[in-house]
C-alpha cells in the first residue's frame, strides 16, 4: 500500500496548529499531500494561489511534502491521488463531533479511506484561522499563532 497521507483544509490562513499536525503526519508518513480546498463558499481572505504559496513556504523545512488544491469531495480527490489515509487535526472536544461525523460519512462513501486523528500541541489547541484573522485585523500580535510567511502576508493584507 502507498505510504502516503493527506492533510486537507482551507488554510485561510495556515496556523501553527495546522503546521504542528502536518509536522506530526510527516514523522509518520514519508509522503504527505497537503490539499488546499478551493472553498469558494467560505469567502476566504486569501486567494487559493496565496494559500497554496503560504503552505509551501511554511512547510519548506519538511521533506516528503506536496501541496496541491482540490475542489469537490475529499475522498474522491484522495482516491485520484492514490492516498488512503486522511489526517484530521482535533483541537478540542468540540471539534470531535464534526470530525467524527465527517469521518463516518467518508468511510461510507469510500470504505478504503481511513481517517487518522492527530492532536496539535496543547499550546495550539485554541488557535483557529478565524481568530487569527480577527486578531491580525485588529492589530494584535499573531506571531505565536502563525508561521512567519503567514504573519507577513496578514500584515500586508491589513497594513
Amino acid at each position: 500500500m502507498n505510504q502516503a497521507a493527506m492533510c486537507a483544509g482551507t488554510f485561510d490562513p495556515l496556523t501553527m496548529g495546522h503546521l504542528d499536525v502536518i509536522e506530526r503526519a510527516a514523522r509518520i508518513f514519508p509522503r504527505v499531500l497537503i490539499a488546499v480546498a478551493t472553498s469558494p463558499g467560505k469567502n476566504p481572505l486569501f486567494s487559493l494561489e496565496e494559500r497554496i504559496d503560504l503552505v509551501r513556504k511554511s512547510t519548506a523545512h519538511l521533506t516528503g511534502i506536496e501541496v496541491d488544491s482540490f475542489d469537490g469531495l475529499l475522498v474522491d480527490y484522495a482516491i485520484s491521488k492514490k492516498i488512503h489515509v486522511i489526517i484530521r487535526g482535533l483541537r478540542a472536544f468540540s471539534d470531535f463531533e464534526y470530525e467524527f461525523q465527517m469521518a463516518l460519512t467518508n468511510r461510507k462513501l469510500k470504505p478504503e479511506i481511513e481517517t487518522l486523528f492527530l492532536m496539535p500541541k496543547q499550546d495550539y489547541s485554541y488557535v483557529s484561522s478565524s481568530n487569527v484573522r480577527t486578531v491580525s485585523k485588529l492589530g494584535g500580535d499573531i506571531s505565536q499563532f502563525v508561521p512567519p510567511p503567514v504573519q507577513q502576508a496578514l500584515s500586508a493584507k491589513f497594513g
